[in-house]
């Protein structure tokens, strides 16, 4: 791929995104090293590598390879024998605990991630955390070895502790004895590492020992009394020592890591990989791209996409087509309408899948494979060369003329201009010839009348435009395939004041073929509007059917569950009354049976009695209407204060409801119980208080309490993924009262990690919650910077 055409269509800006993405030096390297590639294969598998990567970031969030390095010079020097610094062990051990995060980040379930491509570099990563506990546990910082490193250095420590110890009691008995009158102060002091005590210069010769320094008036000699020189020396000795010691346990320690040199060179290598991988998705997850289908027909479908390098909020998506129906596609329209950025983003889109990133467009998109890419956009005249605008692109044009072949994708921005407009659009007309009969590629924009007519009447030649609303004047962006362009240059006028004879006068000026096919152009794009506008009601009317259908299945569905419930419940209660019957009349039978000819008839009347109450209190509890009255105690309801949306208990079915229409003349009126809507009496009806919970930390209300109007089965996390700041405050402030209500003792808020404006907003909101106790980041496993932990109080 020719390296013109990366900077004019501005592919070396996408891999500067790409490369802020990774986290590591050799990772961005990688970023900034990619070049679109034309082996199907490997952009296949390169597009896979992406797309998975991209399903573990949406379903297990994102990881780090911060602690990846080039080991290079590492491994060179284990692999001659040289021992590592201090410094060099510990960012050994961390590139290590690092592959021990990834390779546990890439364990799985294999039905979560079936066919994963990533699998064989997370299997290929050997974390050696034996060597790196081994390292951690022996070095504590870059300049401090632990005590512990090996049982002799933690001896020669111990014996040093013991000699400051003497060495300090010494001095200190000097300072606060016999010498305290000789001293300028009463400290213990240190010059060329050894222990010294300040003299005044007049009793010198009254201290023994040997001087170190002097003070720059000359009044303060350093002296090291004579009774601590051995131990002194002794210090110094057990200081080679210590530092003899550490050259051995740095020496082991390298030898350990030396063994491993061919695991580490492997490691550092997947860890590189995997960093770029994951840099494309997490590209690909922030500009909402998707893997583009790719084929070898030269044939690029693109649906709904948008220019990377734009405000994915504000630019409107383009479909374009081309190399199926037709090989060569003609732009028209006016000027900032669109034109040159959907030549770039074709381009763009066309690079960015060859170098296996995904593109931000619609599922389905479609590219194709191009050994070469060729564009001529942009006005670059050559001072040097002394080369008009026009010069400058035929200049261009004649290099691409010279080299495109049926394997390349050509793209001209106002093809032919820069000179007469008669023998620019003939200039144009027949380079565009040329390409056509070659089979190649192409898509240009221009304003000449003639390249309309030349797409019109040429097969394989396609028109297309970017719509201009003329009432507002301002382009839509939209790319219309199949429609030639108007200038509506007199209409543009109008709108903006020329007087309308001029414009009468200019429009004399032009033939009345031209003025016919801009007319014919004018009716087609009014027809194109009208239609769409009809399509577009269609189809709002088609997806109202469709839902209006959805609630109707759904609410049959609740209903017939419904009736199947009250009839099992019927059936059941019914043989339940059956079987008590039963179970009373045998009974009966059985009593009458042992009571026989001599039985006494008050005792039969008795046990008669005893039935027909127990049959009473079955009809009793069966009877359905008025029978059932209210309690003694119950409120009944005023009708007058009966409001829509009240709470209420149906006396004579034991259902509680809403109220749903407020009762007329003769105190009929229809609740809502669950799915059923039910008509009753007023005088069936008794208030129902909806429950209240007490929430002492929130004084909301003087009495602290607040009507529970809805279940708190509330989800312990929310996700504020894709929400602008204003929309997540928002949907947080209610989550976290409804959470706090419900008594949940902590939830997780998901925000993602992007620029950080959503994390450092949540964050700043979490701040002036009286009832939030503290708050922090996820930790590994919990979704890192991306997730905040809140805990209330």
């Amino acid at each position: 791929m020719n390296t013109k055409v990366l900077t004019t269509l501005e592919y070396n800006k996408i891999i500067d995104l790409l490369t802020e993405k990774a986290d590591s030096e050799p990772g961005k390297k990688l970023c900034r090293d990619l070049v679109p590639s034309t082996d199907l294969s490997a952009i296949r598998t390169a597009q896979r590598e992406t797309k998975d990567a991209l399903a573990r970031l949406f379903r297990i969030g994102s990881t780090s390879f911060g602690s990846n390095r080039d080991l290079g010079f590492s491994i060179r020097s284990l692999e001659i024998g040289s021992s590592l610094s201090m410094s060099e062990l510990l960012k050994l051990a961390s590139f290590l605990d690092n592959v021990s995060r990834i390779k546990t980040y890439g364990k799985k379930e294999r039905e979560d991630f079936p066919n994963d491509s990533l699998d064989a570099y997370f299997e290929g990563l050997t974390p050696m955390t034996q060597l790196a506990n081994e390292i951690n546990r022996c070095i504590l910082s870059e300049e401090e070895m632990a005590d512990d490193a090996s049982p002799r250095l933690k001896s020669i420590r111990r014996s040093k502790l013991s000699t400051n110890e003497k060495i300090h009691s010494q001095l200190t008995s000097m300072v606060n004895g016999a010498y305290r009158t000789f001293l300028q102060d009463a400290v213990i002091t240190m010059r060329d590492n050894r222990y010294c005590i300040p003299v005044k210069a007049e009793y010198k010769s009254q201290v023994s020992g040997m001087v170190h320094d002097q003070s720059s008036t000359g009044s303060t000699f350093f002296i090291e009394p004579a009774a601590v020189v051995n131990l002194n020396n002794q210090l110094k000795e057990l200081d080679l020592q210590e530092q003899e010691e550490i050259e051995v346990i740095l020496g082991d320690l390298s030898s350990q890591a030396a063994v491993h040199t061919s695991e580490l060179a492997a490691d550092q290598k997947i860890m590189t990989t995997l960093d770029f991988i994951f840099a494309k998705a997490k590209l690909a997850m922030e500009q909402n791209a998707t893997e583009p289908i790719f084929n070898t027909e030269h044939y690029i479908q693109i649906r709904k996409g948008r220019h990377p390098l734009l405000d994915k909020k504000k630019a409107v998506p383009i479909d374009v087509r081309l190399g199926k129906d037709f090989d060569l596609l003609v732009i028209t329209g006016p000027n900032t309408g669109g034109k040159t950025v959907s030549l770039k983003t074709v381009g763009l889109f066309t690079l960015m899948g060859q170098a296996g990133l995904h593109i931000p467009a619609l599922d389905r998109s479609e590219l194709s494979i191009f050994s070469e890419v060729y564009a001529d956009i942009g006005d670059e005249q050559s001072i040097e060369q002394s080369l008009s605008t026009f010069s400058s692109h035929m200049t261009r044009v004649v290099h691409i003329l010279q080299h495109a072949d049926a394997d390349s994708l050509c793209l001209f921005d106002e093809l032919g201009a820069g000179t007469d407009p008669t023998e620019g659009a003939a200039l144009a007309i027949a380079i565009l010839n040329y390409l056509h009969d070659r089979g190649i590629r192409t898509m240009a924009t221009t304003h000449y009348s003639e390249l309309k007519i030349y797409a019109l009447s040429t097969n394989f030649v396609e028109n297309a435009c970017c719509e201009f609303d003329v009432e507002t004047l301002r382009p839509t962006y939209r790319l219309l395939i199949g429609i030639p362009g108007k200038s509506n240059a007199f209409a543009i006028s109008s709108k903006l004041g020329l007087s309308d004879e001029i414009i009468n006068a200019a429009k004399e000026q032009i033939s009345k073929e031209d003025e016919s096919f801009e007319d014919v152009i004018a009716d087609l794009e009014q027809s194109r509007v009208t239609i769409e506008k009809e399509q577009q009601e269609i189809a709002e009317y088609k997806e109202r059917i469709r839902t209006l259908q959805e609630q109707l299945q759904k609410k049959n569905e609740k209903i017939d569950q419904a009736k199947d419930k009250i009839l099992r419940d019927a059936n059941e209660k019914a043989r339940a009354i059956l079987q008590e019957a039963k179970d009373v009349a045998d009974e009966t039978i059985r009593d009458f049976n042992k009571a026989g000819a001599s039985a006494d008839i008050k005792e039969l009347e008795k046990k008669r009695q005893k039935v027909r109450d127990k049959i009473n209190e079955k009809n009793g509890k069966l009877a359905l209407g008025n029978n059932q009255k209210k309690p003694a105690n119950q409120k009944t309801v005023d009708p007058k204060k009966l409001k829509k949306g009240d709470s209420v208990k149906i006396i004579s079915m034991n259902l509680k409801g809403i109220v749903n229409t407020l009762p007329d003349a003769r105190g009929n009126l229809f609740v809502q119980c669950g799915i059923m809507r039910m008509q009753t009496n007023i005088n069936d009806l008794v208030p129902v208080k909806e429950e209240t919970i007490t929430a002492p930390a929130l004084q909301r209300t003087n009495t602290g309490k607040l009507k529970m109007s809805k279940s708190f089965s509330v989800s312990s996390e929310i996700n504020l993924l894709g929400c602008t700041v204003d929309e997540a405050i928002a949907k947080l402030d209610k989550y976290l009262d409804d959470a706090y209500l419900a008594h949940l003792p902590s939830v997780r808020v998901v925000h993602g990690k992007g620029t950080g404006a959503l994390r450092s907003a949540v964050q700043s909101h979490l701040k002036r919650l009286k009832y939030v106790k503290e708050y922090r980041l996820g930790e590994y496993g919990e979704g890192d910077a991306g997730v905040t932990i809140v805990t209330f109080k």
